[in-house]
């Protein structure tokens, strides 16, 4: 079975020295109730139950997946419905939660990390909470007082889980073209009828009700994603003491049979005049789901984070156990017939790949964290709106560069493993194949980087951009480290910067250039991220005494000699525009008949 213990230093390290969470709570008066003493508490009992409960049904969760039983019934692997259930009893579901509903009230900064140990130790387990608690997200932003009374402290509790219904067999990212259907009725609710598919959680026995949030169009609705609403549609109607009612007419087709994630129910819903009720107001559907969304997606860079972090804690502990030839400098064990495998470079070079990109990621993901807590706690109309502007450009590099980066990871992990890494009974192939959904879900990787640079970068002209270039040139500026990082964060600095001018350039007179260059922009935009948040702790391990702080520089070495060179490979290709792709005719891409 593979290892995990919760890296707790590196989370404190980056929660309390290079954010500063203490201060940011209580400077902030909708978040002054939290103390570093009760969030540690909370690190450590997530730790442990992600261990000892998590970590030993994943692999057993695997090989039994979720099972289709024909009748509707859909049931998890053995052990999960009495994890659940300690997890939803401990309160780990309604952690974020408004706490005028039953939540709990903590900040991204706090629940990002719990997230990540959740999926580091189980990653198809993570997905059941994390669809509930973006749809309580959705709910508590754009539901009426009586869907939020009726529905968010029992999803808060666990006693009821949620999903949210979006893909249908010919609709996955063009939603406008869905063609599910929702007819009023006289009593204000409304027949929802019609297939979604890939629908995470849409069946299962882990609680007693299911909230399905649905988008889906009313009659003579305008055209497009302009006439899309959304409809919170439960499983078993509720009713007005709060019980559970009749069965809605809705059920599941059947579960997907996946190359990863197999403990995790991914259903096909079949909505025959299913009892709904709008969420919002009519034809804003889309724009409501995606106060989830934008969530969910951060939080799919948090999967690729656990299963990076999984790979490396394993690879790592094999590469110090595993015999194989001699070190190149010296003899390492001369009792032993071969060296372990970690003192070959190569090795390392694998390993530290994987462990730049996991501590980078977590920077990474506590930096978009802390932008989201300001946006939605802030007393400062500016700083909220400064705080969202930086959601909004770096939620999609958050989703497509953390999970790209984290494939990668996992896949240098497996390979320290050599053959061994592609025998089951060792787990890296696993991870492998739980991860790479994280690449596909809540909107593929390369709709990620259209959107980033399609919609957050050319449509304000680059406006975003250089306002995080301005961010990041200051806290260059004021640095107190004597480190190569300073330099490189400038030079990948001014590497973006012109990238930026130049794709602004070139799309007025080159239709494609952005689907063409969106992903190489995006990877060479997630460099420089990375090389900031490589900067940021850089900054604040210096002047601090230990091992732990000095490796913190020795990595950003790392950083800044074997894997920052990318960036200039992708600008490179970016330079090149999108006509070496576009210029084969399309019989060039016709497959010949047999």
């Amino acid at each position: 079975m593979a290892v995990y213990n919760a890296p707790l230093n590196d989370m404190r390290f980056i929660l309390n020295d290079v954010f500063n969470a203490p201060k940011f709570w209580q400077n902030n008066e909708n978040l002054a109730h939290v103390d570093i003493e009760t969030v540690d508490m909370i690190l450590e009992e997530m730790a442990k139950l992600s261990k000892n409960i998590l970590l030993p049904i994943n692999r057993s969760g695997d090989e039994e997946g979720a099972t289709f039983h024909g009748d509707g019934v859909v049931t998890t692997p053995t052990g999960f419905k009495e994890a659940y259930k300690q997890f939803a009893e401990s309160g780990w579901v309604g952690l974020s939660g408004n706490a005028e509903y039953g939540g709990q009230g903590f900040p991204k900064m706090v629940t990002m990390l719990t997230e990540e140990m959740v999926f580091t130790a189980n990653q198809s387990f993570a997905l059941y909470p994390n669809l509930t608690v973006g749809a309580t997200l959705c709910l508590n932003a754009a539901g009426s007082e009586e869907q939020k009374q009726t529905y968010l402290e029992k999803m808060y509790n666990g006693e009821w889980s949620g999903t949210m219904c979006l893909t249908e067999p010919h609709a996955g990212t063009d939603l406008g073209i869905i063609k599910t259907k929702a007819v009023p009725n006289d009593d204000g609710s409304f027949d929802i009828s019609g297939t979604k598919i890939f629908i995470t959680g849409g069946e299962h026995d882990l609680t007693d009700n299911i909230i399905h949030l649905v988008l889906a169009k009313t009659p003579n609705a305008p055209e497009g994603s302009k006439g899309i609403s959304l409809f919170v549609v439960p499983k078993f109607l509720v009713n007005e003491d709060g019980s559970l009612g009749e069965r809605n007419t809705l059920a599941v087709g059947s579960i997907e049979h996946k190359m990863g994630i197999k403990a995790s129910a991914t259903c096909v819903m079949n909505f025959d005049n299913a009892k709904g009720w709008m969420v919002g107001a009519e034809n804003t559907g889309l724009s409501s789901m995606f106060i989830m969304m934008n969530y969910e997606r951060v939080t799919m860079g948090l999967q690729g984070l656990g299963g990076s972090e999984l790979a490396y804690q394993n690879a790592a502990l094999y590469a110090n156990d595993r015999g194989q030839g001699r070190s190149d400098t010296q003899l390492q064990s001369p009792e032993k017939p071969a060296d372990a495998i970690i003192h070959h470079a190569d090795v390392r070079r694998m390993l530290l790949n994987a462990k730049a990109n996991t501590e980078a990621s977590r920077c990474f993901a506590m930096y978009v964290a802390k932008n989201l807590d300001e946006e939605k706690f802030s007393t400062d109309p500016e700083l909220a709106k400064a705080a969202a502007a930086r959601v909004a450009l770096l939620t999609p590099v958050a989703k497509a560069f953390l999970t790209d980066k984290a494939l990668e990871a996992t896949v240098d992990c497996q390979q320290v493993f050599g053959g061994h890494g592609y025998i089951r009974e060792w787990g890296m192939e696993q991870i492998v194949r739980d991860t790479r959904i994280a690449q596909i879900y809540e909107g593929t990787n390369g709709i990620q980087a259209l959107d980033l640079l399609g919609r957050k970068v050319a449509r304000n002209n680059g406006k975003y951009v250089t306002n995080f270039l301005g961010e990041i040139r200051d806290f260059i500026g004021n640095m107190q480290a004597d480190h190569g990082i300073k330099q490189a964060t400038l030079d990948a600095a001014d590497t973006i910067e012109a990238l930026t001018q130049t794709v602004l350039g070139n799309i007025g007179e080159r239709k494609n250039e952005v689907n063409g260059c969106a992903v190489d922009y995006m990877h060479a935009f997630g460099y420089l991220a990375y090389s900031y948040m490589f900067a940021l702790m850089v900054e604040a391990a210096n002047g601090k005494e230990g091992d732990f702080y000095t490796n913190k520089a020795k990595l950003a070495d790392y950083f800044v000699g074997r894997i920052l060179p990318r960036i200039e490979s992708h600008a490179q290709m970016v330079q090149a525009g999108s006509d070496p792709m576009m210029n084969f005719d399309l019989d060039y891409f016709n497959v010949p008949a047999s």
